[in-house]
């Protein structure tokens, strides 16, 4: 049913390798997906992705605070080495603090210096630099929201789940390396049907937006992706998964204890199209619309 539309959604469809380096010298590495809007390089995905951006932010405050009262301490004449190992012992620390991270957009040697985020509808954009807008064949065209969306639709999303990502951090060139295998990244596609739209109101400014639920779930990996119909137009933006109770708790054995389970069905949450189509309108960057 997809196959068709899959092959023009997959060609402006990318994953982004999202990885952190830590204070203890761990190293954690995720993924999750964005598309290419137009010949700009504009790009598109959530802006949840986005949030180790701010937590290193936050910690490189902290760090920096540590170290500059670190520094005070061994420069303090009227103690010994000893007291002052002492008092570098009490200052606070945190050992997941973020020390590095990195954005890999899809290729090597490509960066976003700046991003445009509207955290409440979960969208953030940004330009791809260095970008050769003939290296796209297609760009996506957006669902007219003026249009009717049926509930009842089939609907397809797509990201980058179930595949092992793993990242090192080489001290000598102080950068994240990908490691073997990890390249290419299989897309994974999900179908499900378009059952409802939620609505999220913020309390403060009264704002309210709207988000396509689907009767599949978001996977890891695909936050950003595309949902879409059989005809490649976009519905939404892939954000979250919401859990709803089922009602009913299935005894089950585990070992030699008897335990009650709940059980949930898990939808998607996609920011809707029209927020995205006001959001890109607002921002003045270009995209294509169904006719």
């Amino acid at each position: 049913m997809f196959a068709k539309a899959l092959k023009s959604v997959s060609v402006y469809t990318y994953p982004v390798i999202i990885s952190q380096r830590f204070y203890d010298g761990k190293v954690k590495s995720g993924c999750a997906t964005f598309i290419i809007l137009n010949e700009e390089g504009w790009i598109l995905t959530s802006a949840h992705v986005l949030s180790v951006l701010d937590i290193a932010k936050k910690h490189s405050t902290e760090y920096s605070d540590y170290k500059k009262r670190k520094a005070e301490i061994e420069s303090d004449l009227r103690l010994n080495i000893k007291q002052k190992n002492k008092k570098i012992k009490h200052l606070p620390i945190n050992k997941k603090w973020i020390t590095n991270q990195s954005y890999w957009w899809g290729k090597d040697g490509i960066t976003i210096k700046n991003f445009i985020i509207d955290g409440m509808a979960d969208l953030a954009t940004g330009r791809l630099e260095p970008f050769d807008g003939k290296s796209i064949s297609v760009y996506p065209t957006f669902k007219d929201p003026k249009k009717e969306l049926s509930a009842g639709t089939s609907l397809c999303r797509l990201g980058f789940p179930f595949h092992n990502i793993n990242t090192t951090f080489n001290e000598d060139k102080n950068s994240f390396q990908i490691g073997p295998g990890v390249l290419p990244m299989p897309r994974f596609p999900l179908e499900g049907i378009h059952t409802r739209v939620a609505i999220f109101v913020d309390k403060k400014s009264k704002r309210k937006v709207k988000f396509i639920e689907t009767s599949s779930p978001g996977l890891r990996g695909q936050s950003g992706g595309p949902i879409f119909d059989i005809h490649g137009n976009i519905w939404g933006l892939q954000s979250r998964t919401a859990h709803f109770a089922l009602g009913f708790k299935p005894k089950v054995k585990h070992g030699n204890k008897e335990v009650e389970e709940n059980q949930f069905l898990n939808v998607g949450l996609g920011t809707h199209v029209e927020e995205i189509v006001r959001f890109l309108i607002d921002k003045k960057i270009k995209f294509n619309l169904s006719t």
